[in-house]
């Protein structure tokens, strides 16, 4: 289906279905975690293995978005696109009826299976039925709804949650999974079948090894000391092992399980890398800053939910503004603007004490999310600029996977950093307080309340020091998030502008 003309049918109807997949698919990635304690309770589950409910979602996801391009051309974008949304929506209630552990894992597995190809599907049609022009404000809608469920899936979990049931994260998907297959069986065009076509097991087998194993080894490194650990060495060297194999055998098969056309196109690669790094830091600081206001503010859960909605905000405004100005101004140089903008609200939040004012954090936090709408949107349409229409269902399946591996890698690096931070802070600190301070001294209100010498002091002044300590290490892990936007910043060189060829339809 590459009609790009301004007579598509039903087009308005087709992205409201379009989307309401995205949004499904997006929300279920986040939408789980404030769950977590209740469903440990209910499934009896401990608190390691209650996180392989988000994690076998994850893997799943992960390893089946790469094959999306190929099934797609095979059994058809139609076909393929009302099978998996039917299948999500059946395992998201298979989910919301398990009664114990093995249960919810199986089900998440294959809910990730079905839902690894949503996203994809859903961009390669938006950029199928909107023409060139509008191809900016196409991925403004779709950016949206990508966006959204990392930012709304905390606050709807939540309340779900606290409202009814645990369950009921998962219940949610029925109605919108029934209004999307309704109209994506009654208005998506059909596209031609390939049956002659050969699913190559062997690229696709290297490539999930390899994306599986850097999955495990990023959720498990920080549980079980990363290095220090057998498993993790294993699953690092199988993660090696399986992306070189990868890029061996798609440079020397005769028909590679992805083609290198793909990676040929000097936008897309550089987009793609672009991604990575961006990525990485945008759904960080949503895993970071939630603890942070909760566990040091003493924010309640909803109102932390509620404090971080602003951000979301921004990032709407922005993709529809990024779509706009994108007319008259680069694409270029709107990401430049992002970049910087969102260094500068990271460099500022790295400033932040738990005593943070209103005003200055709902400011901050609508800065952070339009700049993210303002790199996001540009970065989505520049990435097909002058890739040839034929490897558009590959490009998507790999942009979404790059996005994956983006957000499970910041979440990971800046997890760990927030350890080791709080480990050394604490150690600082503890080694410069001794009997001669003269805080602990004079008999005062303060030293008896602290005196290291009776079991209530030493208990109060190392739950001080932890606090000081804590907030320590989050300042320090938004300060080197603020650096990682030089590395797409030099990305930007790489890029051609958008008017510099269209590609051929």
């Amino acid at each position: 289906m590459s009609r790009t003309d301004d007579r598509v049918p039903h087009r308005a109807l087709l992205t409201g279905c379009a989307m309401m997949a995205t949004m499904m698919q997006a929300l279920d990635t986040s939408i789980a975690n404030v769950a977590l304690p209740y469903m440990r309770g209910s499934l009896s589950a401990s608190e390691s293995e209650i996180t392989w409910v988000l994690t076998s979602y994850v893997i799943a996801a992960a390893i089946m978005t790469a094959p999306v391009g190929w099934l797609a051309v095979r059994f058809g974008r139609k076909r393929l696109f009302i099978a998996c949304l039917v299948g999500f929506t059946a395992t998201s209630m298979l989910c919301g009826a398990a009664e114990t552990l093995d249960q919810i894992v199986a089900f998440r597995l294959l809910q990730g299976m079905c839902g690894a190809a949503l996203v994809p599907l859903s961009q390669a049609t938006m950029l199928d039925i909107y023409p060139f022009s509008k191809r900016a404000f196409a991925m403004a809608i779709f950016s949206s709804g990508v966006m959204a469920g990392p930012i709304l899936g905390p606050e709807l979990g939540g309340w779900l949650t606290q409202t009814y049931s645990w369950r009921y994260v998962f219940y949610v998907n029925l109605p919108f999974g029934i209004l999307a297959v309704t109209g994506l069986v009654l208005f998506m065009p059909r596209t031609p079948l390939r049956p002659e076509l050969r699913f190559d097991w062997r690229g696709f087998l290297v490539l999930a090894m390899g994306v599986g194993a850097l999955q495990l080894m990023l959720d498990r490194g920080q549980e079980v000391g990363w290095f220090g650990a057998r498993e993790i060495v294993v699953e690092a060297t199988l993660a090696g092992l399986g992306f070189f194999l990868f890029v061996v055998h798609m440079f020397t098969a005769e028909r590679p399980f992805l083609p290198v056309g793909v990676f040929k196109d000097r936008n897309f690669t550089a987009s793609m890398l672009l991604l990575l790094c961006t990525t990485s830091v945008m759904l960080s600081t949503s895993a970071l800053l939630a603890p942070y206001l909760e566990g040091l503010a003493n924010y309640p859960v909803q109102t932390a939910g509620f404090a971080l909605s602003p951000r979301g905000l921004g990032t709407m405004t922005a993709m529809f503004f990024a779509s706009w100005l994108s007319k008259y101004v680069d694409q270029r140089k709107i990401m430049a603007g992002g970049l910087l903008l969102l260094g500068l609200m990271l460099h500022s939040i790295s400033y932040w004490t738990p005593d943070v004012g209103e005003r200055q954090m709902m400011l901050t936090l609508i800065g952070q999310g339009f700049s993210v709408g303002l790199i996001f949107n540009p970065v989505t349409v520049i990435a097909f600029v002058t890739l040839p229409a034929q490897f558009r269902g590959d490009a998507t399946a790999l942009q979404s996977l790059t996005r994956n591996l983006g957000q499970a890698i910041g979440i990971s690096v800046t997890t760990f950093m927030l350890a080791r931070g709080e480990q050394t802070s604490h150690a600082d600190i503890a080694g410069g307080i001794t009997p001669f301070d003269r805080v602990l001294q004079g008999g005062n209100a303060v030293a008896r309340l602290y005196d290291p010498a009776t079991r209530h002091g030493a208990a109060l002044l190392n739950a001080a020091i932890n606090r000081q300590a804590e907030i320590i290490a989050y300042n320090n892990d938004f300060h080197v998030m603020a650096y990682v936007v030089i590395p797409p910043l030099a990305m930007l060189l790489l890029l051609r502008g958008p008017r510099a060829r269209q590609p051929a339809e």
